[in-house]
């Protein structure tokens, strides 16, 4: 081991970890120590005793994680949280959520993005996928608060070419920047909502520029229905026919998805993912959730996410993670199906695969980058721990967190935020939600009609 000081060493924590076989495991009384933003190794609590770092965190009690992935979000709907309560999907976008949301300003953007990402850090998420608008400024507040994001100017056809032109020229303009933590997509933002000529213009965007892309497809199978009888295809055969299936394409929701469309997602031309936010579908009473183990048996990696809290009112993965294990359990009327282990790998590798991040993040290993988070389990909710891994999906919460650590630098420590001015951004906020939550105008960005 190098004599020189570590950035960070982290000690006598228990350390989950992934074996050869991506089989989770927990390794007691150990240490991790990170250099240059990466991890330099997994190793013994007795083996750092000695060894120099500038900065030292004790974690006796506490599990050290990979940071958890928000694979599908709209960061900046932070400011809309509570707004459109009760209400069906249809009526939640075209009377409250898309009228509100014409009236958006970057500043507006902006505060959602930090409150959204204070909330984020506090609940451990190390990483987020965005897809929305004004992206520019939820772009600054990633490179200054130090989270790491996946990053979508989203766009309707409505808008004509120059929708689709700015998400492109959002994505190659951010691609790597903020020391390389933000990545980019393309992010049209449906089947029902952009053409067919668009979908097959982005494709081709996709393909020229080696860009992924991220947008919402088979949400729900009135969605599914819809297309079938508009079009006699299903969204994705949609997505089949206009070549996104042959791009790395990331699908948010897919409760939609019907099983003729599993031998698609299984032999497409790039990398596909599904992300699953299960609380809003509890939330819109739609029938189904994501079909996780058809599509883990189709070679389909199945990532967790929130969705924007307009419709999930919390950005909370471990919450995500719970009630994926918990649903899936009673859709498929098994038990033994989407054990505990198998939840926190959805919530640590196959999500950092669906964001395209699987050979740099996701598990704690030597030379992955060092986005790590600490979980006290001290709390009376968490003991006794017979089996951690039960603990972690179905005892722990959020508020647990208490170290938030991304590229190796502490972006919470004993849940005291580091990065981010949380009271000044909740004041200005106040400051401006009457002009934000109008709806008097009349106007939306668009209608959402199936």
């Amino acid at each position: 081991m190098c004599a020189s000081p570590a950035d960070l060493v982290i000690t006598g924590c228990t350390v989950l970890v992934h074996d050869e076989d991506e089989r989770i495991g927990f390794r007691p009384d150990a240490a991790i120590v990170v250099r240059d933003r990466l991890v330099e190794s997994v190793t013994t609590a007795a083996q750092v005793r000695d060894l120099p770092a500038v900065e030292r965190i004790e974690a006796r009690g506490q599990v050290a994680m990979p940071g958890l992935i928000n694979c599908h979000t709209h960061a900046p709907m932070a400011v809309l949280r509570g707004l459109a309560e009760d209400l069906p999907v249809e009526e939640w976008f075209n009377d409250v959520v898309w009228p509100v949301e014409s009236n958006l300003t970057p500043d507006d953007v902006e505060l959602g993005a930090r409150l959204a990402c204070a909330e984020m850090i506090r609940g451990g998420v190390t990483c987020f996928a965005d897809h929305y608008f004004h992206m520019d400024t939820v772009a600054a507040v990633v490179a200054e608060c130090g989270l790491r994001a996946h990053l979508g100017e989203a766009y309707f056809s409505s808008q004509g070419p120059a929708g689709r032109e700015r998400s492109a020229e959002f994505a190659l303009r951010h691609r790597g920047t903020a020391d390389g933590r933000v990545t980019t997509a393309l992010a049209p933002h449906a089947p029902y909502t952009v053409t067919d000529a668009d979908l097959t213009a982005t494709a081709e965007l996709a393909r020229r520029h080696g860009l992924p892309v991220h947008l919402h497809a088979a949400e729900n199978r009135d969605q599914t229905d819809t297309s079938l009888a508009r079009h006699g295809l299903t969204p994705i055969e949609v997505l089949e026919r206009t070549g996104l299936l042959d791009t790395d394409l990331l699908i948010a929701h897919g409760t939609g998805i019907l099983e003729r469309d599993l031998p698609l997602l299984a032999r497409t031309g790039g990398r596909t993912a599904v992300a699953t936010a299960p609380r809003g579908y509890l939330r819109f009473a739609w029938p189904d959730t994501t079909p996780v183990r058809a599509l883990g048996a189709a070679g389909v990696p199945v990532g967790l996410a929130t969705d924007g809290a307009a419709s999930n009112n919390s950005l909370d993965v471990w919450e995500a993670m719970t009630l994926t294990a918990l649903i899936q359990k009673s859709t498929e009327g098994d038990a033994r199906w989407l054990t505990s282990r198998q939840a926190l790998h959805h919530a640590t590798l196959q999500s950092a695969r669906a964001v395209g991040l699987g050979g740099s993040v996701g598990t704690l290993a030597p030379g992955r980058r060092a986005d790590i988070i600490l979980v006290d389990l001290t709390g009376p909710h968490t003991q006794p721990v017979h089996d951690l891994a039960a603990t972690l999906v179905h005892s722990a919460r959020a508020a647990d967190v208490r170290t938030t650590v991304v590229d190796g630098r502490i972006l919470m420590r004993d849940r005291a935020l580091l990065t981010l001015d949380l009271p000044a951004a909740v004041g200005e906020l106040e400051r401006r939600l009457p002009a934000l939550t109008d709806r008097g105008h009349g106007r939306r960005i668009q209608e959402y009609d199936t």
